[in-house]
Parts: structure tokens; C-alpha cells; sequence
């Protein structure tokens, strides 16, 4: 199917900061928790066995994918935390092409690692020559932009239309990500379709809405997410990161933006993907962690909107759709697992 990759950014609780964490009441229990995201006995003790188990999360629209799983890391939360800050977790996530984090003062050669290669040239020549639908997510001001170059492109060379589509996809990324930070939810651009418009920013809105199980216990954040670029609660950390990926063998320009606020007793990190290049419209991931006997109980959840699962044989297209993500999903968790454990083993046999 067109979505079995769909991009699902994997994030983990990460650290602890200094100061309280922004809950609403006492921090849940890790029972809680379970109970909260209805996992049951059963699978209660299948997360002791090591095993991942999966929980429903509820769709809210013909287009949107949602699914969580959960799983008993052996490795304490201070390790995981060490494991993240040291750049490791792009190990469970093998169809990243290239990546890096966005600084405040971005430019157009902050994105100079996103290029259409000349193996790419197809795909390079597709984005000059975009037209409204599915192909390229792109707003009608961006394929209007792209069409006035087209009369100076016609006895063009390759290596100039490759120099060309980096230079201008480079150009809508930049505006996308000030347009976002200026404005939030308000400033992203409708995707142009042949019929009406993918609007990335209503679903984006719609999923914070409905991610309600996090949102009880991080109200603050909640509001500051959905009202965006409103201050932040206090102890919240932020980060603006742009991907390359390799969604449908094709390469994928995505934004990211995500807040995070720990405590000893755990926490949450908020993602959302304000702009996908194209294959889905938008992502939002809602990952959480606590300290569960001797290891750390963690949870992630992801809600994707995409134009695929809409429209006719809408039921079994989302089924399929779901289970494609519970899967990538599932393979990333065991990735990481393996990786802790290794990374865990090799300490010990230094010490």
C-alpha cells in the first residue's frame, strides 16, 4: 500500500530537568497509566514478559491513522535518558536519509542537506513541473511560484534543474518553518489538490484536541501546543528538527516541532510534523515514560492524516493502513530495545 511507510517519529522521554514538571494533579501512577490507555490485566503481563502490546487510539476523521503501543524497557530511565542525548536514537529508524535540528536563526542554507541527487533527477524534474493533487504537497502560491520558471527552464540542462528544485524546495521549507513559528496552526499552508485542499493545519489542530489521555495530566501544555507560538509552560523544552526520509522510495522533506517536560516521575514529549513533503499530510506523536519496577514503562501513540484511507472502502483501507503502522511501530520499539541492551552489555563488560 502507498502508506506502509509511513513516517512515525519515534520519540521517548528524555532527561530530567530541573524543577517540576507542569502537571495538573499529583503525577499519575503507572497503573494509572494502563488503566487510562485500557490495557488490561492480560496484557499488563505480556508488558512484564517483555513483550509490545498495542492499544486503540481513536480516529477522528475519514483520513486519519491512529495507533499506540506501549513497552517495558529493561534499562532504567537514566540510561535511556543518557542513550537519547547521545544521539542513538536514530538507530531504530533506518529510512532516515539525512536530518538535523533547526536553529532560531534559520536560513536557507539550514536546509542545504535536502537535496534531489542525480539519481533523484525524475523526482527533481516532478517538483518543477508540480500541478494541484497528491504528488507534492505544496500550496497554489508554491506551484504558482514554480510555474513562472518553467519558460526559463526549457532548454535547461540537468544539472541546472537539479540546482533549481533544491534551490526553490529549499526556499518553500524556509518559508513553511517562519510562517509556522510566526504563526503556529495559522500559518501553515493548505496542500493544493485537483478538488479543494488538504488542510494540514485543521487535522494537526483536530489531533491535539483529541489526544486527550496526555492532555489530563499536561493541560498547560496542551493549551500552549494548540495555541502555539504562545509561551510555553515553564521547565518546557522545545526543538524545531527537519528530515529527509525515505517515504515510498521517494525522498520525503519533512518540519518538525516538538516540546518536551520531564520530571523524576516522567513525562511527555509532544511532536507534530507541520509539513510532509508528500504521501501523507501530517503527523502527531504523543510519547510518554515513567519508571516501572526495574526498568521504564513507556508509551507512544501516533495519529497520521492522509488522503489514501478517505473515500470508498474507507473501513478496510484504515484497518490495513493501522496495521502497517502498528508494525513499523512495534519494529522500532525492538530496535531500540536491542540497541539498549547492546549499548548496556557493552558497559558492563568495561566494568
Amino acid at each position: 500500500m502507498l502508506y506502509n511507510k509511513i513516517s512515525i517519529q519515534l520519540m521517548l522521554l528524555t532527561g530530567v530537568l530541573c524543577g517540576q514538571a507542569v502537571f495538573a494533579q499529583q503525577a499519575p501512577t503507572s497503573q494509572q497509566v494502563l488503566q487510562d490507555f485500557g490495557i488490561d490485566s492480560e496484557q499488563t503481563a505480556q508488558l512484564e514478559r517483555g513483550e509490545i502490546v498495542a492499544y486503540d487510539v481513536s480516529e477522528t476523521s475519514q483520513k486519519e491513522l491512529a495507533i499506540g503501543v506501549a513497552m517495558i524497557l529493561p534499562v532504567a530511565l537514566p540510561k535511556i535518558v543518557d542513550y537519547i542525548k547521545r544521539g542513538n536514537l536514530s538507530t531504530t529508524e533506518n529510512d532516515i536519509i539525512a536530518s538535523g535540528p533547526i536553529a532560531n536563526n534559520a536560513d536557507i542554507n539550514s536546509f542545504k542537506q535536502f537535496s534531489f541527487t542525480n539519481k533523484q533527477f525524475d523526482e527533481a524534474k516532478a517538483f518543477l513541473d508540480a500541478e494541484p493533487g497528491d504528488e507534492f504537497n505544496l500550496s497554489k502560491p508554491e506551484l504558482d511560484s514554480l510555474k513562472s520558471l518553467q519558460a526559463s527552464l526549457e532548454d535547461a540542462d540537468k544539472a541546472t534543474l537539479l540546482k533549481t528544485a533544491n534551490q526553490k524546495y529549499r526556499e518553500f521549507l524556509l518559508q513553511r518553518l517562519q510562517a509556522y513559528r510566526k504563526s503556529g496552526l495559522s500559518g501553515i499552508a493548505a496542500y493544493s489538490r485537483e478538488k479543494g485542499n488538504a488542510d494540514p493545519a485543521a487535522e494537526l489542530r483536530n489531533e491535539a484536541v483529541n489526544s486527550k489521555a496526555w492532555a489530563r495530566y499536561f493541560p498547560e501544555l496542551q493549551q500552549a501546543w494548540l495555541h502555539y507560538p504562545a509561551a510555553l509552560p515553564a521547565n518546557t523544552s522545545e526543538q524545531f528538527l527537519w528530515l529527509n526520509r525515505n517515504v515510498e522510495d521517494r525522498p520525503t522533506a519533512i518540519l518538525n516541532h516538538r516540546i518536551m517536560v520531564t520530571s523524576e516521575m516522567g513525562g511527555i514529549i509532544v511532536s507534530r510534523q507541520f509539513y510532509v513533503g508528500h504521501s501523507y499530510n501530517s503527523s502527531h506523536v504523543v510519547a510518554g515514560g515513567m519508571p516501572y519496577k526495574e526498568g521504564t514503562l513507556v508509551f507512544y501513540s501516533t495519529r497520521s492524516s492522509t488522503d489514501q484511507v478517505a473515500g470508498m472502502g474507507s473501513s478496510l483501507k484504515h484497518s490495513i493502513g493501522r496495521e502497517q503502522m502498528k508494525k513499523e511501530m512495534i519494529k522500532r520499539l525492538q530496535r531500540l530495545n536491542k540497541d539498549l541492551k547492546r549499548k548496556a552489555a557493552a558497559v558492563a563488560s568495561e566494568g
